[in-house]
């Protein structure tokens, strides 16, 4: 009878479903990256994840039932047929997603439960505060999940609870755990008092209800941010699970990590790679703008002509919509055998070719953790949102790079950009300390490391005695 009972018990075990994990991003390629590649970490410690999408995204693009190990289902924004372009104001867009989102969610997650496969945890994208609050309702423990750096989180979190008083007085800024920021430093919606209103409450109400999440986790390592995230967790305490890269370029201890695996723009069919291959080590600079950019025409003219006058090989990401602001000279004559132009490119894959020494990014942190996490030095002209908190960061705490000069008619020139490259191509000790924090970015979610720690904590709190 004793051992009928053992195997018993054995064959029970042997049954038990892995504990279920709901994962849900904010509608972006910039937010979906790194959650979907976080689902993928999870899937590797024996969790079951799943990624909920907004219809309109699973439709459009024709979604599978999972990518890699990670399941794919979908929530409504209220968009469905046209998703957020649709939309007749960011406003509008967001009250929708909050609205139509909430009701679905909740239907989504009784479905899982009437499987028989119900939603062990929800990690929400700190974008959506009210994830939370269905999770709540259905008894569900929730992690909201932080996709910027943690010092520009932190910033935010100082302003949503009157702890820094808006507009901002005399400069420097002085924040612990940061360096003195000028008002160019600050994240850009307050930089720029009213810019962006419906975006910046956003930003702000990331910490809507965060005392009623069970963990906060941001995607950095702590070792690149240490005493911002010890600083911020003396309030609100955080769990560093980052970089949220394909593990390829990391540890190597996911199975077939290499690449993202959902990419809202198509990729361009030019070989990159293999003209990436053709030129010498630490000869090409690689320029993108991110998924959202949009530069006007005498800016796009600027960037061609400045990076084509270093003499250096480039590779330039323009999107479809951006290419037409080229200069028709450049494209159609200046190129040669030195440039290459695509669409979209595979940008962890172009990062992390010994051909490419310098990033000219616009400093978004999926972008900066990208090419710290390869060690590629970097040249930042920020945009809006967080850009100028991660260029400073990247010029003056980390030392990788430089950030671009503004001119006083809002234009980068041509003669900076070319400045500023030339700067960093030839800079040893950039190279040298991106190499320093390739190693640790490395380290952290590798056996022991930091992150790796933090989300095997989360791991286990989850799955429960």
């Amino acid at each position: 009878m004793d051992l009928e009972r053992q195997e018993h018990g054995e064959m029970k075990m042997m049954k038990k479903k892995k504990h279920h994990v709901l994962v849900v991003p904010y509608p972006s390629q910039g937010h979906i990256n790194p959650m979907l590649q976080f689902s993928k970490r999870l899937s590797s410690k024996g969790l079951s994840p799943t990624l909920a999408t907004t219809s309109f995204i699973s439709s459009a693009m024709n979604l599978p039932s999972t990518t890699g190990p990670v399941r794919l289902s979908s929530i409504s924004d209220g968009f469905d047929l046209g998703g957020f372009p649709s939309a007749p104001s960011i406003g509008a867009y967001l009250s929708s997603l909050h609205h139509s989102g909430s009701r679905t969610l909740a239907g989504l997650l009784a479905e899982f439960r009437e499987a028989g496969d119900p939603v062990d945890c929800v990690v929400y994208d700190a974008f959506l505060p009210w994830v939370l609050d269905v999770a709540k309702v259905h008894g569900i423990p929730g992690a909201a999940f932080f996709t910027q750096a943690c010092a520009v989180n932190y910033i935010y979190y100082l302003v949503h609870h009157g702890k820094m008083r808006l507009p901002l007085g005399d400069t420097p800024v002085r924040i612990p755990g940061l360096p003195p920021l000028e008002l160019r430093d600050m994240p850009s919606f307050i930089c720029v008092s009213g810019s962006y209103p419906a975006y910046f409450e956003l930003v702000l109400h990331q910490f809507e209800g965060i005392e009623r999440a069970d963990w906060v986790l941001v995607n950095t390592f702590y070792e690149l941010e240490a005493e911002v995230v010890d600083e911020m967790s003396k309030d609100c305490p955080v769990l560093t699970i980052g970089p949220t890269i394909p593990s390829v370029y990391l540890d190597k201890r996911v199975t077939d990590d290499k690449e993202y695996g959902l990419n809202l723009f198509e990729l361009d069919p030019s070989d990159c790679i293999g003209w990436l291959q053709t030129k010498p080590p630490r000869s090409t600079v690689y320029v993108s703008f991110g998924s959202m950019a949009a530069l006007n025409e005498a800016q796009m003219a600027e960037i061609a002509w400045g990076v084509k006058s270093t003499g250096f090989n480039f590779l330039w990401a323009v999107r479809t919509s951006e290419e037409r602001k080229l200069p028709a000279k450049f494209k159609e004559e200046e190129l040669g055998d030195t440039g290459l132009i695509v669409n979209w490119s595979p940008q962890m894959e172009i990062l992390s070719d010994a051909a490419v020494g310098c990033f000219f990014t616009h400093s978004g942190w999926n972008s900066t953790i990208e090419a710290l996490s390869v060690g590629v030095p970097m040249v930042g002209m920020p945009q809006w949102t967080d850009q100028p908190t991660d260029a400073k960061l990247v010029e003056d705490v980390w030392r990788v790079g430089l950030r671009v000069l503004v001119g006083e008619d809002g234009i980068v020139t041509r003669e900076e950009i070319r400045r500023c490259i030339m700067q960093v191509m030839g800079n040893e000790e950039m190279r040298t300390n991106a190499a320093k924090w390739k190693e640790l970015a490395v380290a952290s979610v590798s056996p022991g490391g930091s992150s790796d720690r933090n989300i095997d904590l989360l791991v286990a709190g989850i799955a429960g005695p």
